[in-house]
């Protein structure tokens, strides 16, 4: 087996800047084959910490959407309609997915939630022009009523 010299470690890390769909299938191929010397394992691990904020991050925006479209359907219930009724179950059936398939998200639901209102808060009073100082202070729905399909707030 052919030993890679520093020049060949550079830049096969380089492709990773120049060609990162490249870079990804390379390092999978290299894992695969058990050739872990070779792996850019800096970079791996960067990128799987950003996988897992990113889910993280994910959920903290649907969670935001969900808040938000329950607020707007309690406070302006003239205002509702198909869309927002649509947005509400697109966003339950989005945050059930990620959570199916990253479980221990769960263990931070309460806190994302928390900032998720926060958010929310701030949004609806740009949207609908009613000051978030009319809202509670804390988020008014459980986490079971946020995933609860039937759930609208009257």
């Amino acid at each position: 087996m052919d030993t890679l010299t520093d020049k060949d470690m550079l830049a096969a890390r380089a492709l990773y800047e120049v060609d990162f769909y490249q870079w990804a299938f390379h390092n999978a191929d290299l894992l695969r084959q058990g050739r872990f010397a070779e792996i850019d394992l800096e970079n791996i691990v960067e990128e799987l910490e950003d996988m897992a904020r990113s889910s993280k991050k994910e959920l903290f925006s649907r969670l935001k959407v969900l808040i938000m479209h329950l607020l707007k359907w309690q406070y302006q219930p003239r205002l509702r309609g198909r869309s927002w009724s649509a947005t509400i179950g697109n966003q339950r059936t989005e945050i059930e997915y990620l959570l199916e398939n990253s479980p221990s998200l769960r263990n931070k639901i309460e806190t994302i939630i928390d900032k998720g209102f926060i958010a929310a808060k701030r949004t609806f009073e740009d949207e609908t022009g009613i000051s978030a100082n009319e809202l509670p202070e804390t988020c008014p729905y459980t986490f079971e009523q946020l995933m609860d399909y039937s759930f609208r707030p009257e």
